[in-house]
């Protein structure tokens, strides 16, 4: 099974931008933990990163066939990215929606997810382990018959 694990905009300042939510482990210490992880559950990765929505975008249709799964942290696109939300429908992979705080229990905008409504799952909350629960949830859904 092969998994794109995307990030959008920010993920890429994680450890720097506001320590007290996103924690104080870097982008570098997360791409290491899912690898770690994706190695012992038998799964392959490939890892993406944009602070801008058409690159994202570009990325997922330019790999989409060669991969099982995705797993995306759209970040503040989360809110209003219908083009994003659009392309991840198209391409039709079982997709997890993943974010390392708590969005429903932030600030008001951010309680909407467009995306959501065409992922599988959404994990909120856990922080890293959150994107080692939806390789999980999508290694499972790959193993059913």
């Amino acid at each position: 099974m092969r998994i794109l694990i995307m990030n959008g905009p920010n993920l890429n300042m994680l450890g720097v931008r506001e320590p007290a939510i996103y924690g104080k482990r870097s982008y570098r210490d997360l791409v290491r933990e899912i690898r770690r992880h994706a190695k012992t559950a038998g799964v392959a990765v490939a890892f993406f990163q944009s602070n801008h929505e058409g690159a994202l975008i570009d990325a997922i249709q330019r790999r989409y066939r060669r991969f099982d799964g995705i797993v995306i942290n759209p970040g503040a696109l989360t809110h209003y990215s219908y083009a994003l939300r659009d392309c991840i429908k198209a391409v039709g992979l079982p997709t997890v929606e993943v974010h390392l705080s708590d969005i429903d229990a932030r600030e008001a905008f951010r309680k909407l997810s467009v995306t959501a409504d065409v992922c599988v799952k959404q994990i909120c909350g856990k922080g890293f382990a959150g994107y080692l629960e939806a390789v999980d949830e999508l290694k499972k859904g790959n193993d059913l018959p």
